[in-house]
């Protein structure tokens, strides 16, 4: 079996009207490094899922009761599937009181501004629950693979953001980051099915185009992540996302087990799949996946 290094760069490309052959011999399911060899099918995958979007309607009816305050961020390379997990999570949920926030581009004011004071708007009031479609990590992300901050910034940015997220904590909100990550070939596949499929097209993005040569770039920026924001208090969990429906039933399943609300059932909620669900300290085993 060939492997994604054994592939030559100009290869990794958009410019083709299909996805080369040798790279679709390494995407999911076909490709080597995931800990399954079959996509879940879909029976037993909708059976979970309606399991844990039953716990989820108990959890948010207790999270309002009880006034507590949660964020959950959706962060990892584009094409891993980060807006299909959030809307499984809020498919059945109150949207008074669970709210996704997908953030454009910075105007001119907020560029002005101290650069947590877009993301410090949208946290949750007393009995809510948000989900952020990328969030205040762009910064050590999109915009320093892209060039679109400076050096000085992002750097600074890895001594705040643990600091700015211990302020959350310390007010009351229970943080959740979770990672999903996706082989390169698996992405690549990903982004040929949004470019010839017109009812998907509007996800592609010139920066998707742009991020395709720069996998080795977003590689580096994920392991500073880690290393400078994975903390005791608000670790990152790293999800395996080149089956979808999988990394969503598992994120899912992360979030119920940490709270102990009214009516919990944990037959139904299930364990952890440890072969899938990682810590942010374990990246360096999984930088090649």
């Amino acid at each position: 079996m060939s492997t994604s290094a054994a592939i030559p760069e100009d290869l990794w490309s958009l410019d083709f009207d299909q996805l080369p052959q040798e790279i679709a011999a390494l995407a999911f399911p076909h490709g080597p490094g995931y800990a399954y060899g079959t996509r879940l099918k879909r029976k037993p995958y909708e059976r979970q899922l309606k399991a844990l979007q039953i716990e989820l309607v108990k959890l948010q009816k207790w999270v309002r009761e009880t006034g507590r305050r949660i964020v959950l961020v959706f962060e990892g390379r584009d094409a891993a599937g980060k807006g299909g997990t959030i809307k499984r999570f809020t498919w059945h949920m109150n949207p008074r009181a669970a709210r996704v926030v997908a953030l454009p581009k910075p105007s001119d004011t907020e560029r002005g501004q101290w650069y947590f004071q877009r993301y410090v708007a949208h946290m949750p009031t007393r009995g809510e629950i948000v989900f952020f479609d990328r969030s205040w990590y762009n910064r050590a992300g999109v915009e320093r693979v892209m060039g679109f901050c400076e050096k000085r910034q992002w750097e600074a940015f890895f001594d705040e953001a643990p600091r700015f997220e211990a302020m959350l904590r310390r007010d009351g909100i229970e943080l959740f980051k979770f990672w999903l990550t996706v082989s390169r070939a698996e992405q690549l596949k990903r982004f040929y099915e949004r470019k010839n499929d017109i009812l998907k097209s509007w996800k592609l993005s010139p920066i998707d185009h742009a991020a395709v040569g720069k996998w080795h770039d977003y590689t580096q920026a994920i392991a500073d992540i880690f290393r400078h924001t994975d903390t005791p208090e608000n670790p990152w969990t790293v999800i395996d996302s080149n089956d979808q429906r999988r990394a969503r039933l598992e994120a899912i399943r992360v979030v119920l087990k940490a709270f102990d609300y009214d009516g919990k059932d944990d037959s139904a909620i299930g364990q952890v799949d440890e072969k899938l669900v990682f810590s942010g300290a374990d990246w360096p085993s999984l930088s090649t996946v």
